[in-house]
């Protein structure tokens, strides 16, 4: 069986500075829309969050209306400094959801959320609570735009990474397509025999315990389990890379072995040369978006 590429750091060093150069490029040119967009959106859900509770002063019986509007729960929880996640706020109110039907099973999730928010509350953006005051319309004006800022540079984020995924998934499914492979139906993989057949290959399936963006029947029988993976950050990159990425690629090669399954990475983004170097060394196979026709071809050479 023809054993995956692995690449020099010199090699890993000049792909990475391609992609850091097209990530750059991508940024310089990116509307404002976006950003625009949600800005405006948040603003009005903290102007709304305001008026309910009477600037906060009557936050207290107004949570449960705050809580069933989906924007003004967004932005409740920025009311904190820093602003806490979803996630952490769930974890902090002891809930896996913070729905009407939940609250009304647990009417103290209501009154968590209100307690740890209270607890956090920024000071320096809403100062008129904690000194028992209405705000001046200058103190009012200054906290909706800098938390509607703040929401809106994390939702921008988010839409950076999950455009940035979707394109790369979209450019990976096509290139397999132009390869003459056949697409079919998602499913789960506890043994090789399950996977796609040689020439075909599956969007998001599980393989083991863990799911693949993709799995693509290599032609010697292997199963290639692809990872798409955009990173914008060097310190991001870890996370996306060698925790994700890497995690899964070591628990594949557990239970299939090297014979069985060759997991990959399909890169895009800004990294960081040790960690990409470290993902390799832990039986990861590294391409690039950029340059999807590396891994094509590769997968065209295990007809050998």
């Amino acid at each position: 069986m023809k054993a995956p590429p692995d690449w020099s750091e010199d090699q890993l060093k000049a792909e990475l500075n391609k992609a850091i150069a097209l990530f750059r490029q991508e940024r310089t040119e990116e509307p404002l829309e976006a950003y625009i967009g949600f800005f405006e959106d948040y603003q009005g859900a903290i102007e709304e969050l305001l008026e309910t509770s009477v600037d906060l002063a009557q936050i207290d019986s107004t949570i449960e209306d705050i809580l069933n509007n989906k924007k003004m729960q967004e932005a409740f929880r920025y009311l904190a400094g820093p602003p806490i996640s979803l996630d952490d706020l769930k974890v902090l109110c002891e809930t896996s959801s913070f729905s009407k039907k939940q609250r009304q099973f647990n009417p103290d999730i209501g009154r968590n959320a209100l307690r740890v928010i209270k607890d956090v509350l920024d000071r320096r953006r809403f100062p008129w609570v904690t000194e028992k005051r209405e705000p001046t319309e200058t103190e009012k004006t200054a906290a909706i735009i800098a938390s509607a800022a703040l929401i809106a540079n994390s939702r921008t984020g988010t839409w950076r990474r999950n455009q940035g995924q979707k394109a790369q998934e979209a450019l990976v499914r096509q290139g397999l397509i132009d390869r003459r492979f056949l697409e079919v139906k998602r499913r789960k993989v506890g043994a090789v025999v399950e996977a796609p057949s040689a020439g075909y290959f599956c969007p998001e399936s599980l393989l083991g315990t863990t799911r693949a963006d993709f799995l693509v029947g290599l032609w010697d029988k292997r199963v290639m389990a692809i990872e798409c993976k955009v990173s914008n950050s060097s310190v991001n990159s870890y996370k996306r890379l060698n925790h994700e990425a890497a995690g899964k690629s070591a628990a594949w090669l557990g239970k299939f072995g090297t014979e069985g399954v060759v997991p990959v990475a399909v890169l895009s983004g800004v990294y960081n040369l040790n960690n990409l170097i470290e993902a390799q060394s832990r039986g990861l196979t590294l391409f690039w978006a950029h340059d999807l026709d590396q891994l094509l071809d590769w997968i065209e050479s295990t007809k050998g």
